[in-house]
């Protein structure tokens, strides 16, 4: 590998671009803090006329190369990626034990356990890119094919998993892909398709690959190339302003798969307040899912709804505020900013009791609790535990938008559990397990490379 080159000055990063498997370096677009080429947009997309790069190319090769990527994905020897590491650490989005975690864990992404397992998992039978024979019931015979997609990649930056799991899938799917890259993690997809240039140059899915930065929302750009004569479906991660742009360029012949904005929620039974030993473990586990990533992730948990009184409660949320100051493997016990309008909503409930009572401190987490959920978004490692007289009429407070829901005991999802999946969730975990997703598993309650390839029928004979 070549020395780094990530940084031009010590303000100024020069972000390069990747461009159907090739490196790109230059400064001629200025965005303030970071420098990137100039975008030759010709080049960034592939014509219908041809069939793209990888499209005919063996999975089982695929995932070879895949593999021995993921296996060169370790910071300590891979100058890229440490610029990416490094990177995130200047810009301080989390703590940077969490950020290590997180980069020194992206090669598991890669590996050929879990590749395998999303095919099998996700496409079955038609995992290998084939056409693949099938009967009806009327004696009629038809060829079917999951095709390699065109997608257009909006890439959000919280963590570096998001453009890992865009590689990974992009590469699995053998279609071609433009990854937009987001402002708040401009290396990482990068440092990951130059280490796959390195084991594989010249690959066909190295070639199918390209990565690259303008600024979200600019229409004169996105015009131009979010268009169905170059791309089947815009993949499209972030909140709601990026999946309203993205949406407003689906019609005809383009569509959206869009991963968007989540809140995620906690069930608690009163068996968590049967025992000490009870009330230690449910909180414990509380806090685990609230503090993950520290509230930064859309599987952290914001809002508790557990059945008792508010003062039935109150000694379990004065536990459950003292374990969010603990250290965790994915969450930090103390130092974790606090938005200015959480701390300015959290500091106006302490003032309003018996409404809310306000437990713990913003330096280390805090539990308000409440009869009736607050109306600001918890975050910072803030937390609303609302008391509700039975967890069915905790179901009334799930929506579309509610993602994954830890429950305590776990012996009380099955009763609940249609109503919930009814009421909008999407995933139902024991609680204090939210971290535990694995890929090829439904995410965000579809399976991604079902919905990533294009399913076609050759009904010729």
């Amino acid at each position: 590998m070549t020395s780094t080159d990530a940084t031009v000055r010590a303000d100024v990063l020069a972000v390069p671009h990747i461009v159907k498997g090739e490196l790109v370096r230059g400064r001629a677009r200025s965005y303030g803090r970071f420098v990137t080429p100039e975008l030759d947009l010709d080049s960034l997309v592939w014509g219908r006329q041809e069939l793209g790069p990888a499209f005919d190319v063996a999975v089982a090769e695929v995932i070879d190369l895949l593999d021995e990527v993921g296996r060169r994905l370790d910071p300590d020897t891979n100058p890229w990626l440490r610029d990416s590491l490094d990177q995130a650490l200047r810009d301080a989005r989390l703590s940077p034990r969490l950020i290590e975690y997180s980069y020194r864990g992206l090669g598991e992404l890669f590996s050929r356990r879990s590749l395998e397992f999303q095919l099998e998992s996700e496409l079955g039978a038609y995992g290998s890119g084939g056409w693949v024979a099938q009967s009806d019931p009327w004696g009629g015979g038809h060829h079917i094919r999951a095709f390699p997609p065109r997608l257009a990649h909006v890439v959000a930056g919280n963590t570096p998993g998001t453009a890992a799991v865009t590689i990974v899938r992009g590469a699995l799917t053998r279609g071609v892909n433009l990854m937009k890259l987001g402002s708040d993690d401009l290396l990482t997809a990068s440092a990951i398709l130059r280490t796959m240039a390195e084991v594989a140059p010249g690959h066909p899915t190295t070639k199918s690959f390209t990565a690259v930065y303008w600024r979200g929302g600019d229409a004169e750009i996105e015009g131009a190339l979010f268009r169905p004569q170059y791309f089947d479906k815009i993949v499209a991660w972030g909140g709601e302003a990026a999946i309203r742009n993205a949406l407003s360029y689906v019609g005809p012949g383009i569509e959206l798969v869009a991963f968007d904005p989540k809140v995620s929620i906690s069930l608690v039974g009163r068996e968590a307040f049967a025992s000490p030993e009870a009330m230690r473990e449910s909180a414990v586990a509380a806090a685990t899912d609230s503090a993950l990533y520290n509230q930064n992730a859309c599987a952290s948990s914001r809002f508790i709804y557990a059945e008792g009184t508010p003062d039935e409660l109150a000694p379990w949320c004065r536990m459950l505020a003292q374990e969010l100051g603990v250290d965790r493997a994915l969450s930090d016990g103390s130092g974790v900013p606090v938005p200015g309008e959480v701390r300015a909503a959290v500091e106006a409930a302490r003032f309003l009791e018996p409404e809310f009572q306000v437990l713990g401190s913003l330096r280390t987490g805090v539990v308000v609790l409440s009869s009736a959920p607050v109306d600001f978004h918890p975050d910072g490692k803030v937390v609303n535990v609302v008391a509700v007289p039975s967890l069915d009429e905790a179901v009334s407070y799930v929506n579309v938008a509610t993602q994954t829901i830890g429950i305590y005991p776990a012996a009380r999802a099955p009763e609940l559990r249609d109503r919930l999946a009814a009421a909008g969730m999407q995933r139902l975990v024991a609680l204090g397990a939210v971290a535990t997703k694995v890929p090829g598993v439904p995410h965000d309650g579809f399976y991604p490379l079902q919905r990533l390839v294009r399913w076609l029928v050759d009904d010729s004979g």
